[in-house]
């Protein structure tokens, strides 16, 4: 408990630092946010001077950080500029579930298979068939997800139309439509960016996974077991791999943030309503409140992540104890 107690209170300071960082990283770059609305729909002085006061543009950077903390404290990540005063809460939970909808399948795929892949290589360690997947999955991990999303979007979709290249809906698709016609025609609009977003990160979860159980197969406990007569399925699963799980457990932490902040570049080239082109959009503007909000929740994904990573890798690892 008192282990666990030290890790949270360290989790909320690198909360608070992350988010101190990047509201006055964003307040000193270059950029007005009240200048885009005056470029799309020009204003008198009177209305600009009101929209600064009402945003609270006008105050010193200190008291806006501080106005900003109560606001967080209390739940309440303020008001969008560039969308007209709506709360930016609503515009998060708005577009959060799409957002998680596509990272969680990518997250999926990515695990899955990456494991598989990483277990499936470390056995035939060397081979001219690990030494080929090695290349290609750093080539993978080194490819942009932007780069890759036009090629796939290109390939399955405009050349071969065997998936759509864009929104998470048909439009055309009619309101009486079944329940079974919309699950599949959301699962044909899933399929291309979640395949980006875990095409972009299989790689690295694969290696990550070969590294460790690589180092786990010249375990005494497995070379025990081998000496037993069990089963190699067994004795790769049930005690080789089962060593290897730290690692992994760690290298989800780190993956967890992808539900959100991984996906903007994927999220705006499949045009997919989530949270990801929301960011993108507020970027654009300069939507300080916007960018904060999806600031804040990927700086939590983070925190969590690490803390989620910690608090498994002891219960499995009993030997890590409570230093």
């Amino acid at each position: 408990m008192t282990w666990f107690l030290r890790r949270v209170a360290s989790a909320v300071v690198t909360f608070l630092l992350a988010t101190t960082l990047v509201f006055f990283l964003m307040r000193i770059t270059p950029g007005d946010p009240l200048a885009r609305l005056s470029e799309d729909r020009p204003m008198p002085p009177e209305a600009i001077a009101d929209l600064r006061a009402r945003y609270d543009l006008n105050s010193p950077l200190t008291s806006q950080f501080t106005h900003f903390l109560g606001g967080i404290l209390g739940g309440n990540l303020g008001a969008s500029i560039a969308q007209g005063g709506r709360s930016v809460n609503s515009l998060i939970a708005e577009r959060l579930p799409a957002t998680l909808l596509l990272g969680g399948t990518a997250l999926l795929l990515n695990f899955s298979f990456g494991i598989w892949l990483g277990v499936w290589q470390a056995r035939r360690r060397g081979s001219r068939a690990d030494q080929w997947l090695s290349v290609l999955s750093l080539a993978a991990y080194a490819t942009p997800s932007f780069w890759l999303g036009l090629a796939l979007t290109w390939l399955l979709g405009v050349e071969l139309h065997l998936l759509p290249t864009g929104f998470m809906h048909d439009p055309l698709l009619p309101a009486n439509a079944s329940a079974w016609v919309r699950f599949t025609d959301l699962l044909r609009h899933l399929l291309l960016p979640a395949i980006t977003l875990s095409l972009a990160t299989i790689g690295a979860t694969a290696r990550y996974q070969r590294a460790a159980m690589i180092d786990a197969l010249e375990l005494g406990c497995v070379r025990t077991a081998r000496t037993k007569g069990l089963p190699e399925r067994a004795v790769i699963w049930r005690h080789a791999w089962r060593n290897a799980l730290g690692p992994m457990l760690a290298l989800f932490g780190l993956w967890l943030p992808l539900l959100v902040a991984g996906s903007v570049f994927v999220e705006a080239i499949f045009s997919w309503p989530g949270l990801g082109t929301l960011a993108w959009e507020a970027i654009g503007s300069r939507d300080y409140p916007v960018i904060m909000g999806a600031a804040i929740l990927v700086s939590a994904l983070v925190v969590a992540g690490s803390l989620i990573a910690d608090l498994l890798h002891r219960l499995l690892d009993p030997r890590l104890g409570t230093s």
